[in-house]
């Protein structure tokens, strides 16, 4: 008798709880799915868009609404012409020319940094703000500063005359008038302000090295160099993977600096996937051919970020097999 009053009271007991978490998760749905379709629609309706108009001869100025694109539908052809495009190819391969350049640079230069920056010395904290205030400049006002100082009557000029005692430089040596001076300026600059974006990610994985190893690996009498590439750097692969794909592909959608220093010249020299395709779009008004590379982008963009991935899962699983052995 007892059991079943006790068993009848944990029903009733228990009932109240259920339908509470019944109601409870109901709730979260009817909060949660406003939220969901919105995000929904953002993601999904440019997606259906740039799909539709890729597949069409649409255009803003053919005096057709956008919904009417049906009427014009070449389906491919458009990736087709766009496979075939000399000049987006070599936007492409420039794109990657500057990426294969800027980011094994900022990622040295900032790993030497975070190498300084690990020990303590005077004045730290001032050059530690130093470092990390060209991330914060927009990235056009950058491309400003960076125009201004690459002018053949700039600052760069006067340094180089002076330190070379060259005469009428300024005539002589045009970076933004000269093919590859004007890309060298732009990946100067690309390097000067996202080297501490580097510098800061690779400082807080050393910084994360545990301290009873490193105090180890010194009793032991290991050096300086031993300790860096036995203990530090291992344990860094998975957060330099990390940094070195974020950085790959930022520099692969490098725009403002580019545009406000040389937009894409002289002639098409500079221009990179970015400015290319801006100029379909607002100058061209090529809308459908736009969409057409840029789903050819993402592609290509997805490509690259599955192998970074599998570079992460691959170092973090060395990193979790290490402990084992």
């Amino acid at each position: 008798m007892t059991t079943l009053e006790s068993s009848a009271t944990g029903m009733t007991a228990t009932a109240p709880t259920t339908t509470m978490e019944r109601r409870g998760r109901r709730l979260g749905i009817y909060l949660i799915t406003p939220l969901v379709l919105v995000l929904g629609f953002i993601f999904a309706f440019p997606s259906f868009m740039t799909i539709y108009l890729s597949l069409s001869w649409w255009g803003p100025l053919d005096g057709t609404p956008w919904y009417s694109a049906y009427e014009t539908l070449n389906w491919f052809v458009n990736f087709g012409d766009a496979l075939r495009d000399d000049r987006l190819w070599e936007s492409v391969l420039r794109t990657l020319l500057i990426m294969a350049i800027v980011v094994p640079i900022e990622f040295l230069i900032g790993l030497g940094l975070a190498i300084l920056f690990v020990d303590t010395f005077p004045g730290k904290r001032l050059f530690y703000s130093l470092l990390l205030l060209p991330m914060m400049v927009v990235p056009a006002v950058a491309g400003y500063m960076f125009f201004m100082l690459f002018q053949s009557a700039g600052p760069i000029n006067q340094i180089v005359e002076s330190l070379t005692g060259a005469e009428n430089l300024a005539s002589e040596m045009v970076w933004l008038g000269d093919p590859l001076l004007s890309l060298s300026a732009v990946m100067i600059a690309d390097i000067w302000q996202w080297t501490p974006l580097m510098f800061l990610i690779l400082l807080a994985g050393m910084l994360g090295v545990p301290e009873d190893q490193m105090k180890a690996a010194t009793l032991l009498g290991a050096n300086w160099g031993q300790k860096f590439f036995r203990i530090v750097l291992p344990r860094m692969k998975y957060l330099m993977a990390i940094a070195l794909v974020i950085r790959a592909v930022e520099a692969f959608k490098l725009f403002d600096v580019m545009w406000v220093m040389t937009r894409g010249g002289p002639g098409v020299s500079t221009e990179t996937i970015s400015v290319y395709v801006y100029k379909l779009t607002l100058q061209e008004l090529e809308w459908s051919y736009v969409a057409a590379i840029a789903l050819l982008i993402l592609l290509g963009l997805t490509i690259l970020g599955g192998l970074g991935i599998a570079m992460m899962t691959r170092a973090q699983r060395q990193r979790a097999v290490e402990p084992a052995e």
